[in-house]
């Protein structure tokens, strides 16, 4: 290993090992320091990765159990919960050791233990392993990209076996009967649905008075109805002010935001998903003077740096949107600045998405938004019991929703709650990018029958011209 390098990366999540292999790409001597042991973060570790193993295991069991007799297919359904685990555990070892062997093939100095910033252009690593050295890396730039940690939930201590963080909601070794999920945003309704499907009964419990917050008010209710349908149940306006565990399980007691009437929810596992926080601990940063707002979260110039000269930041640990691929962009655009080059981000065409089924996929402003905004706009709305594909599918659950300026027909968001809506999503995301119209996906021609039919039949629905409804 090199003495010193040009950059050192502290993080090996989606927006750390990103950043590594396009600095390395760009030619500067890079090293990621990473304390878990495996590279990925959460994300790949106890994130993005098993929980959407999981939700694609659970849905071919549901979806064998409830729905193949319709296709007249007729068949014995059992579940094998240790197999089910298995695979997922492989695929996520799969991808992290993916992850290690592109570090190799990029010439990047992999260090595994927890690190500390001693000066701009010093970092020191400490090993997990008792009694082993520390070692000081000496570094023209580092990047912080140590991602976020679970939110806690004030009265409800995680022990990872009845009351759960996501973590150990991705590890149960049997389903639950009951399960109470605190938090109806996209971690506790992916995560619910898996155990939904698999036979526990699922209540969400959350503060506001809908699911999915900060998503269009329309995909809100939509999701909510579905969900239901599917057995979640919701206990909205709700908030858990404390819990007791017993042998028999968990017993929480929540109020009413609105008028404080007070009811006890029991349940064999609670999850608590409200959230989640940047992770600084132990990075040193008031020692260097770097600074954080009022939330946690590293203060960062337009092109990433902190206030301390060589110190950047990305990711979770410097707010917004807390997605893997923001801070894979994010990595890369810094990367690139720090080589010389130069480098944007359009934040308003991050897509965010919700691997249930239907998913739910949103990029772009809201109706809320543009309302509040005072911008005239046109809508375009296309159900999918009107699409082919849907139809021959049994997927009909849903709608493609695209917002238009009114004036110049410029795509200023799109809402989708359907089957593949994360995929869909993209043909949008590349129109607002390139600054398309409405019109332009309207004129488009899509194969049929698809899926994507649907999203150029809202698109014509802006101009009240579509063609199948």
């Amino acid at each position: 290993m090199s003495d010193a390098h040009d950059l050192i990366v502290i993080g090996g999540g989606p927006g750390g090992y990103v950043a590594a292999i396009r600095a390395a790409q760009l030619g500067l001597n890079t090293a990621i320091v990473e304390k878990r042991g495996s590279l990925g973060g959460t994300c790949l570790n106890v994130g993005c990765i098993p929980s959407k193993a999981l939700l694609q295991s659970s849905h071919h069991y549901d979806v064998a159990a409830t729905e193949f007799e319709h296709h007249g297919i007729k068949a014995k359904i059992s579940l094998d919960l240790k197999t089910m685990m298995r695979r997922k555990d492989k695929v996520v070892s799969d991808l992290t050791q993916g992850v290690e062997f592109l570090m190799k093939k990029n010439k990047i100095d992999y260090v595994i233990g927890e690190a500390s910033i001693m000066a701009a252009g010093e970092v020191t690593v400490t090993p997990e392993k008792k009694g082993a050295k520390k070692q000081t890396l000496k570094t023209a730039t580092i990047l912080i990209a140590t991602g976020s940690d679970v939110a806690p939930l004030p009265g409800l201590s995680i022990d990872e076996k009845q009351i759960v963080s996501s973590t150990g909601a991705l590890a149960l070794t049997s389903v639950p009967k009951t399960l109470c999920v605190v938090g109806a945003g996209v971690i506790g309704l992916e995560l619910g649905s898996v155990w939904r499907r698999l036979g526990a009964k699922v209540t969400v419990v959350e503060f506001l008075d809908h699911i999915l917050p900060g998503m269009d008010t329309e995909v809100s209710k939509q999701m909510k109805r579905t969900l239901g349908k599917q057995g979640m149940d919701f206990k909205l306006g709700m908030k858990v002010t404390g819990a007791k565990t017993a042998k028999s399980g968990v017993t929480l007691t929540a109020e009413t935001v609105a008028g404080g009437k007070k009811e006890t929810i029991k349940a064999d596992v609670v999850l608590v998903a409200i959230g989640r926080i940047p992770f600084t601990g132990g990075l040193g940063l008031d020692k260097v003077g770097v600074e954080i707002d009022s939330r946690g979260f590293i203060k960062v110039d337009e092109d990433f740096q902190t206030n301390v000269e060589g110190i950047f930041a990305i990711g979770d640990v410097i707010g917004g949107a807390m997605l893997a691929h923001k801070a894979e962009d994010e990595g890369v655009v810094c990367a690139e600045i720090m080589a010389g080059q130069s480098g944007h981000i359009n934040y308003d065409t991050i897509p965010g998405i919700v691997y249930t089924w239907p998913e739910v996929a949103s990029v772009g402003k809201t109706e809320e938004q543009l309302k509040a905004a005072g911008i005239d706009y046109n809508v375009g709305k296309f159900p999918f019991t009107a699409n082919s594909r849907a139809r021959c599918n049994a997927d009909t659950d849903g709608f493609v929703k695209i917002l238009a300026d009114k004036t110049t027909d410029a795509v200023l968001g799109c809402h989708i709650v359907g089957p593949e809506a994360g995929d869909l999503i993209q043909e949008v995301v590349v129109a607002m990018e390139l600054s398309a119209s409405a019109e332009d996906i309207a004129r488009i021609c899509h194969g049929h029958p698809g899926l994507s039919e649907a999203v150029k039949e809202a698109a014509l629905a802006t101009a009240g011209r579509a063609i199948h409804m």
